[in-house]
């Protein structure tokens, strides 16, 4: 019996670019038969998209697929968890629904799983940083800072775009964190992996749904999540203000009693003051953001909640909340 490889792409509003995303689908599916000989299973996730993309998608598949509708937006970690949830084939394939994962890509890293056996994860790493110099700079410090200390790293510039055996994706279904950060999952999880490197393509249409707030707050996901460092950090930066304001004391005193200088007044006092006051509040929202997350765990709540599973014409009754 031939080989399974699932497709998982997640989507949120891609009207505009569905029909062009099935045709790649559709000869992604003859390649990989003709080249590898497996059969492909396609599965879409629906992350509470509100521009009809389900029903576009629905009415321009063939062959073997299902859209997975999650009831709201969930975001994209958690409908690739939905994903992967709904798959079973023996090698999945991770790519997004914007057409900026290609073919050639796909089917490369697909090849280097089935020729070596000893690799579990093939991942896309991207080769060309795209932004101001001052954005890449940043990107490098976070990767630096949130690897420090770990058993394992996360490779800088590697997405969600990765195929994988299927012994891996159900490893990953049993990590059921609340709080994703998938780019750490995918390294906390091990197995051997490999990176290729790739250049995204362009968007078919439409713009990124990753505004500047969004990756701040994706960054901040990832070192709650994985890191102490920040907590290191601002603990550092309290002790340095420390050592500082000891530091400044002691020359006080020694002014007032050997040179008779007075004691400066109120300016010291509220640059003192303001500084403490800033660094308290810092590290109170930090430890506040930390505590989130033991919450959010706590709660035990669905990662998701499917609306419904379309497939082909057919509606079945929801899945179970995951």
């Amino acid at each position: 019996m031939a080989e399974m490889l699932d497709i998982i792409a997640p989507f949120f509003n891609e009207a505009e670019s569905a029909i062009a995303f099935v045709g790649l689908l559709d000869r992604l599916e003859a390649a990989v038969a003709e080249r590898f000989g497996m059969t492909v299973r396609k599965i879409l996730v629906d992350d509470g998209s509100r521009d009809g993309s389900a029903e576009t998608f629905a009415a321009a598949l063939s062959g073997s697929w299902e859209i997975v509708r999650l009831s709201r937006n969930f975001g994209k970690e958690a409908a690739v968890l939905a994903g992967l949830d709904h798959s079973r084939g023996d090698m999945v394939l991770i790519m997004d629904s914007d057409l900026q994962h290609s073919m050639d890509i796909s089917l490369k890293m697909i090849g280097e799983l089935v020729e070596n056996p000893e690799i579990d994860v093939v991942y896309a790493q991207n080769d060309r940083r795209e932004g101001s110099w001052r954005r890449s700079q940043l990107a490098r410090l976070f990767y630096k800072l949130i690897n420090s200390s770990q058993r394992f790293d996360i490779p800088e510039n590697a997405g969600d775009f990765r195929v994988m055996r299927g012994a891996v994706a159900r490893a990953l279904t049993s990590v059921r964190d609340k709080r994703r950060f998938n780019k750490g999952l995918f390294a906390w999880a091990g197995f051997r992996q490999k990176a290729v490197l790739y250049s995204p393509e362009n968007r078919a249409s439409g713009t990124s749904k990753w505004t500047r707030f969004n990756l701040i707050a994706f960054s901040l996901e990832g070192f709650t999540s994985f890191s102490v460092i920040p907590l290191r950090v601002i603990s550092l930066i309290g002790l340095m203000a420390a050592l500082a304001g000891l530091a400044y004391g002691v020359k006080v005193l020694f002014e007032v009693l050997f040179y008779g200088i007075a004691v400066p007044g109120y300016p010291s006092i509220m640059v003192a003051v303001v500084l403490l006051g800033g660094l308290n509040l810092a590290l109170l929202g930090l430890i506040g953001e930390y505590v989130w997350v033991t919450l959010s765990e706590s709660k035990d709540r669905p990662v998701y909640i499917v609306r419904d599973v379309l497939h082909g014409d057919a509606v079945q009754q929801a899945a179970p909340d995951k």
